[in-house]
């Protein structure tokens, strides 16, 4: 485990399971050489994408509703937000081959005037410091992964937590996810991932998909959430 890298979280999901996204970190315990599969359209794009749907559930947010639980056990909705906000600033450095820090307490971004913008700011500067030429060549973070993989890892946390904060306020997130490239890209991640991310202890059991699940639902049960959770 490296000081200057994302460190996997003991938040746990709605099945009491280490948190999914602990996952997709760089210092996750798993060594992972191998890029996700499929690569059909650029990081920048699907992250664009992805922050079109977050950045309105994060600016829907209202300050009574910072306490409320979400899907992460673990964290509420404040200390869910400040972890996102967190992972956008510093998957930044990483598409520019700049390592992350993960390391003390996680900044209380939401104590500071205009987070609603910042994050709407901010998931645009990731978006864009992925479309930067080489960006997803070669590879990142000290663990060396390829950058693809590591600009993967970003996109989860971005699409998964902002459908969190979405049925943690009671506002709605398109059941389809924010694209079928989007959920295409990050089944085809957690096809690769999860066996062995779930062997470390950083990833929990799947949680039973409904029959009438869609795939970004069969998603969202694969990182071990309640696609249904409630309050």
């Amino acid at each position: 485990m490296t000081n200057n890298e994302p460190q996997p979280t003991s938040t746990s999901g709605p099945t009491s399971a280490p948190d999914p996204t602990a996952a997709t970190h760089p210092a996750a315990t798993a060594p992972v050489t191998t890029p996700p599969a499929t690569p059909t359209e650029p990081i920048s794009t699907l992250l664009e994408t992805a922050a079109a749907h977050a950045v309105p559930v994060v600016s829907a947010i209202r300050d009574e509703q910072l306490t409320a639980p979400t899907p992460c056990a673990e964290y509420d909705v404040r200390q869910l937000l400040n972890h996102l906000m967190q992972v956008v600033s510093e998957f930044q450095k990483l598409a520019v081959k700049v390592n992350s820090d993960f390391t003390g307490d996680i900044p209380d971004r939401v104590a500071e005037p205009g987070w609603r913008d910042r994050f709407a700011e901010e998931t645009a500067a990731l978006a864009a410091a992925w479309a930067q030429p080489g960006a997803e060549d070669g590879n990142s973070g000290s663990m060396n992964l390829p950058a693809r993989t590591v600009g993967v890892m970003g996109l989860v946390d971005v699409t998964v937590h902002a459908w969190d904060l979405a049925r943690a306020t009671g506002q709605d997130y398109d059941r389809n996810g924010p694209s079928p490239a989007t959920t295409a890209t990050l089944n085809a991640f957690f096809d690769d991932m999860a066996p062995m991310a779930r062997q470390y202890g950083v990833l929990g059991e799947p949680f039973p998909a409904p029959q009438d699940a869609t795939d970004f639902e069969a998603l969202l049960a694969a990182t071990g959430r309640d696609p249904h959770w409630k309050p």
